[in-house]
């Protein structure tokens, strides 16, 4: 028989993971979803195979880091872990209210400081550790991202041969008992080539989120051991397993509903960020936050995706001028992440040097302002919201025996 309390709390987490599924589809197929490659519901699905894969394989280390390693075990009762819980759901669904994304793992992070903060429990040198990453973890982006855009962004640019597009690139039949997928009227084979790769890169970053995020939904059931079992049904998995699979449940749910909100932001409204870019951007994001997940490190996806598109665009702008010439300080360089809109996918780029930054669009060419503000108004208030919630209530309200 499950305890109320603990239903309670599986509620809870259920709330959390639903809005993490409504925050992290965004993110990941976005850009294929505003591109026309993937529909909607198609993004909703792979979003929670995927997702549940990298919660299984990787995310436990994560897990492991939220529930016990930012304060004592002790300390995470199945009482405060419900709390904690909430406030992250709450702060979560403020932003996916708005259609923003927020940071899952910098509010998840927050929550619990909160409660550390209130006990006099929080551990200085694990937070110590978070903070240090997530402070290396963007400029590792944008370097890496530099250097690809300004010294690889042309082949990839070839290869991903696909442009943003008003019809879908592929259709769906449903004339027999089992629905077929065909290529639209119209579509080529490097843009059919583009699609895949763009689908393929969303998956990755599906992935990533599932091993980072997967701690923010249970983390807190999970330090507490409530999840453990002893026997029937319910002890087959073990106290992780059963907090991945919760996780993986309630992302679903949210990928199929709310993440319709994030997706339009994500793929439309934001940003008119090329899908050769947009695939540069994924890939080293989902990178760096799969590596750091698989130490333990929860990090805020979406800070890693911005810088590495500012490093992307400054690699691309940087193409206009040689290593001599700006060593002799012969020529000045224009940075503009608008540099990426130059050229559209698959046109061949010039040799670096001989384009003139007069051809380098400003930054307002590929970003919407409005849109920018908002986002980034959003996705820092949502953490400062939950860490604060937490602090006031552990310190304040004496009903969780603290």
């Amino acid at each position: 028989m499950i305890d109320a309390l603990l239903l309670i709390g599986v509620l809870v987490a259920i709330f959390v993971g639903y809005n993490i599924g409504g925050a992290t589809t965004g993110v990941s197929f976005g850009p294929a979803v505003g591109a026309k490659v993937l529909s909607k519901l198609g993004a909703a699905a792979l979003m929670s195979i995927f997702f549940f894969l990298g919660g299984w394989l990787i995310g436990p280390a994560v897990v492991e880091t939220l529930g016990e390693g930012i304060v004592p075990g002790a300390v995470m009762t199945l009482e405060t872990g419900i709390a904690i819980l909430f406030f992250i759901g709450l702060a979560l669904f403020i932003g996916n209210v708005f259609g923003v994304p927020a940071s899952t793992s910098m509010t998840a992070v927050g929550a619990i400081a909160g409660l550390g903060l209130a006990t006099g429990t929080l551990n200085w040198g694990t937070m110590g550790q978070i903070v240090s990453w997530w402070l290396v973890a963007p400029v590792v982006a944008f370097w890496i991202s530099g250097v690809i855009g300004r010294y690889f962004y042309p082949t990839i640019n070839e290869w991903v041969a696909i442009s943003r597009r008003e019809t879908h690139l592929w259709v769906v039949e449903r004339n027999s008992l089992v629905p077929t997928v065909r290529a639209a009227e119209g579509t080529g084979r490097r843009e059919l080539t583009g699609s895949l790769i763009v689908v393929a890169i969303g998956c990755y970053m599906a992935f990533s989120s599932g091993a980072s995020n997967v701690a923010n939904a249970v983390a807190p059931l999970v330090g507490s051991g409530a999840l453990e079992f002893d026997e029937g049904f319910l002890a087959t998995f073990s106290n992780m397993e059963w907090g991945v699979i919760i996780a993986g449940v309630a992302v679903t749910i949210g990928a199929f509903t709310i993440a319709k909100r994030t997706l339009d932001t994500m793929g439309n409204d934001l940003t008119a960020l090329p899908l050769t870019a947009a695939v540069v951007v994924m890939t080293v994001s989902a990178t760096i936050v799969t590596l750091l997940s698989a130490i333990g490190i929860p990090v805020q996806l979406v800070i890693v995706a911005t810088m590495s598109i500012v490093g992307l665009g400054w690699g691309r702008a940087t193409r206009t001028t040689t290593v001599s010439e700006a060593v002799r300080g012969e020529e000045t360089t224009t940075v503009s992440v608008g540099a990426l809109t130059a050229e559209a996918e698959g046109e061949e780029m010039p040799a670096i040097g001989e384009e003139a930054a007069a051809d380098i669009p400003k930054a307002s060419d590929l970003f919407d302002p409005s849109t920018t503000a908002r986002v980034i108004l959003i996705q820092n208030f949502v953490p400062v919201l939950a860490t604060i919630g937490a602090y006031l209530t552990f310190r304040f309200v004496p009903i969780f025996g603290l």
